[in-house]
């Protein structure tokens, strides 16, 4: 599964913050690059949130969760609170299965 995090440049504090996380359904980009297509999404999606569109910027990163997927794809978007507790809990998963 391709997530895309979604960041902007705060310049004030001159580091990114997370906006929040995109979820590639699409197997065939249309001929676009990962970073293409998901920054168009992003600006589409999170423009309207931000003065500078321009300060938007994305990482795909692939995402290996073998249970519990089916309301990752059916969201689409999640709120960065929505995802990094979702992080959270593939950790704590990961760590229980290896130990």
């Amino acid at each position: 599964m391709l997530v895309y995090k979604v960041f902007y440049k705060n310049y004030v504090l001159k580091k990114a913050e997370l906006l929040g996380v995109l979820i590639e359904r699409r197997r065939n980009l249309r001929g676009s690059s990962q970073v293409e297509s998901g920054l168009r999404w992003a600006k589409l999606t999170f423009g309207r949130l931000m003065k500078d569109k321009k300060a938007i910027f994305i990482v795909p990163n692939e995402l290996k969760v073998e249970n519990d997927t089916k309301w990752l794809v059916e969201k689409g978007i999640l709120a960065k609170e929505e995802y990094l507790e979702m992080v959270r809990v593939v950790d704590q998963e990961m760590k229980g299965k290896k130990g």
